[in-house]
């Protein structure tokens, strides 16, 4: 019978093909082996990883049962954009394994020579898509702000060439979405922030940006990027920096600046959505566009994962309405734990937000953190059913026809296109 295959790793890294155990996937404390139909190849620009202190969890076809593979290591994969995975990896840890670094860890198996993880693509477009990125290239396009007194733009350079940001690589290559950074404050503590980590906690994966830039530095790249360039977006609320809506006047100044320049491009923000009022204020200034950060759309969750400074869930819902009479096109950045995110529970709580606030939009973001300690650090205890992911999708594409789906910003002028 034809089956995926466990791939695992020997302590030395080298990963091999496991005989007689078929690969497993986990969601929660549920394990399960992979089928068939969940399986795509691993997608070019996939990254795997050697998790250390802990073993693979497998079905052995011989004694038709689950069991952990001692003396090997499990290998994960870590989706590039587009994609979102239906699993975690299944494993055990020993007891002296630390908190994995700040990726989503997808399970992979082997089929004949091919490599396949349980994945769906959420998105064709390939706006972030660093293969063909040729690095000389992107250092000669750097070159040409040597001289540039912006210091936005040398943050974005350094973006660009040292932690490999797709929207910094765009701007300088001049495509798609250009990043504008703003905060270097925040008023919520996510556990699995990419730009900020206490002491003892997994190493944040990027610097955040040290500096408040001008409403004329930031027009300056928005600018730059708008002119010539078919379907422009320029963004606030980028992995290196805070909550840019605690910089709202700074940005209401900037669409000022740009607005009377053009009236091209899409002004979008990626956010917390913890500010009511200032999210009004930057609806009235020009702002087209809002894709709101959620792990849960449950306050209880919400709050555990976000541990929210001087604004509360409420508020978050009552920036997104706002944001929607305002006329402005609203995504939900929405951050997929398996096992999690596709509980019959929190199903339910995503669609009665659906149904409040007329969303446009859902981008299935794979949430970076350790698995099996974000169950322990929300207190994840449910027994509602597990749907699967792929099911909870299809479940609202029935539900709500006209909702989207995807990864990316759209620009304005797909706003109102059909699906």
């Amino acid at each position: 019978m034809r089956y995926p295959v466990l791939l695992a790793a020997r302590k030395n890294k080298a990963i091999l093909e496991i005989p007689g155990f078929i690969a497993c996937g986990q969601s929660g404390e549920e394990v399960c082996f992979l089928k068939m139909e969940e399986l795509i190849p691993l997608p070019a620009s996939s990254k795997l990883f050697f998790l250390p202190n802990r073993h693979p969890v497998a079905f052995n076809t011989k004694n038709n049962s689950f069991e952990e593979l001692r003396d090997l290591y499990p290998v994960a994969a870590f989706l590039p954009p587009g994609y979102t995975g239906l699993y975690s990896a299944s494993y055990v840890e020993e007891g002296r394994a630390k908190t994995l670094p700040l990726f989503s860890y997808t399970p992979v198996a082997c089929i004949g020579a091919v490599y396949y993880v349980p994945a769906i693509r959420v998105d064709s477009r390939r706006i972030h898509d660093m293969e063909g990125v040729k690095r000389k290239k992107l250092q000669n396009k750097i070159l040409n702000f040597k001289n540039t007194r912006n210091r936005l733009i040398r943050h974005l350079a350094d973006c660009a060439l040292n932690n490999c940001c797709p929207n910094a690589v765009n701007f300088f290559l001049h495509k798609y979405e250009c990043p504008l950074p703003v905060s270097p404050d925040c008023n919520a503590r996510c556990i699995g922030c990419i730009s900020y980590q206490p002491e003892g906690s997994p190493p944040a994966s990027q610097s955040r940006l040290e500096f408040i830039p001008t409403p004329g530095e930031i027009a300056e790249i928005a600018l730059i990027h708008i002119r010539g360039l078919r379907n422009p977006v320029v963004s606030f609320g980028q992995g290196c920096e805070g909550e840019p809506l605690l910089q709202a006047e700074i940005i209401g100044k900037a669409i000022r600046i740009i607005r009377k320049k053009t009236k091209r491009g899409t002004i979008h923000m990626n956010t917390n959505a913890s500010l009511p009022e200032q999210m009004r204020f930057l609806c009235r200034e020009g702002l087209d566009s809002i894709r709101v950060s959620l792990n849960s759309t449950r306050g209880e969750f919400y709050q555990r994962y976000y541990s929210p400074r001087g604004y509360n869930f409420s508020d978050v819902i009552s920036s997104i309405i706002i944001a929607k009479e305002k006329g402005k096109f609203v995504s939900l950045n929405y951050l997929v734990m398996p096992g999690f995110t596709d509980r019959e529970d929190e199903f339910g709580a995503l669609r009665k937000l659906i149904k409040k606030s007329r969303l446009d939009m859902i981008q299935w973001r794979n949430l970076n953190y350790d698995p099996r300690r974000y169950f322990k650090r929300l207190n994840i205890c449910s027994e509602s059913p597990l749907l699967g992911i792929k099911m909870l999708i299809k479940n609202l594409r029935q539900e709500f026809p006209s909702l989207r789906h995807g990864y990316f910003n759209l620009p304005k002028e797909y706003f109102n296109t059909p699906k």
